[in-house]
């Protein structure tokens, strides 16, 4: 080599430089491509460009999203897409609906706990079986508060999901309870643990299902990413969910519309705004234990009990 550089009147020290500097793109493209492969499944095939690119920022990787876009396409990585919906209102007739509550309120302007939507979906069992999945989600950080899943469509169902969210702490006093026209939300249970929690109840308009698309915008979601199949029992449904929503979704996805994952919003949200300061730090007075008997809270100006 020295012997060539001496012919061409170019020192050695010039030739591996040059060297290097034409090594170093393609050196740094590969990193990226097997960072990319890795990130894409590690979230088992979830992620699109927009948030690989983000999660390759986040770990010091510096990739564009059309970079990490056209990396995809080259090692033929694509995601799972979700089923297009439509959504859809359900109309409980003979019960009375409650009003739109979320009519003219803005997103921006809400806190952690102060608004949770809730719906219902099925899961397919073996021998034409279903068993049906409730949840609350809140509106302004995505995290799923409370879950429950029963293969009877009945007001316990909701109950238990909302009790879920009572329990863990992540529903405000006064909060916005918004949910379909089902009549499992407008059941006579249902509308009592509301009262007892002190928590307003609201429901979409008739014919206005798009105030509540979010909720059955998870839903979406979550037949898409999860390993949804055909279950056999009960508790492999309970196993899938509590995989899903609970270590996956509420800790670990990245929202694209929160541009972090929940916790790190949540914590953002907090320093911002004094409406979720205290989001998943409610006190023992306002939830008491579920497994104890209930007692009215003694307190001054408290004029009802408030129990779940």
């Amino acid at each position: 080599m020295r012997v060539m550089c001496g012919c061409l009147k170019v020192s050695a020290k010039a030739y591996y430089a040059w060297a290097e500097r034409i090594r170093q793109p393609e050196t740094r493209e590969t990193s990226v491509r097997a960072a990319v492969r890795e990130k894409f499944y590690f979230h088992k095939r979830r992620y699109g460009s927009k948030r690989l690119s983000d999660e390759l920022k986040d770990a010091g990787i510096e990739a564009g999203r059309y970079l990490t876009r056209r990396i995809m396409r080259e090692e033929g990585l694509v995601a799972r897409q979700p089923r297009r919906f439509r959504p859809q209102t359900t109309d409980s007739r003979g019960t009375r609906p409650s009003p739109n509550l979320l009519k003219e309120l803005g997103n921006t302007e809400l806190g952690a706990g102060e608004v949770l939507v809730g719906d219902i979906t099925y899961l397919a069992m073996t021998n034409s079986r279903f068993c049906y999945l409730a949840m609350f989600q809140d509106k302004r950080t995505k995290r799923i508060a409370g879950w429950a899943i029963s293969t009877r469509m009945t007001a316990e169902i909701v109950t238990d999901a909302l009790r879920m969210a009572l329990r863990r702490g992540f529903v405000k006093r006064n909060a916005i309870i918004h949910t379909d026209r089902g009549s499992q939300y407008a059941s006579n249970a249902f509308r009592q643990m509301l009262e007892r929690c002190r928590l307003r109840q609201s429901m979409s308009g008739k014919g206005n299902c798009y105030d509540n698309a979010q909720a059955e915008s998870f839903f979406s979601r979550l037949k898409t990413e999860a390993d949804m199949k055909i279950f056999d029992t009960i508790d492999e449904a309970q196993s899938t969910a509590f995989d899903y929503i609970d270590c996956y979704y509420n800790r670990v996805r990245r929202h694209s519309t929160l541009g972090t994952t929940i916790p790190i919003f949540e914590q953002r949200l907090s320093l911002q705004t004094t409406g979720c300061a205290r989001a998943g730090k409610a006190s023992k007075q306002d939830f008491p234990p579920l497994s104890q008997p209930q007692q009215p809270i003694q307190s001054k100006g408290a004029k009802r009990d408030f129990r779940v």
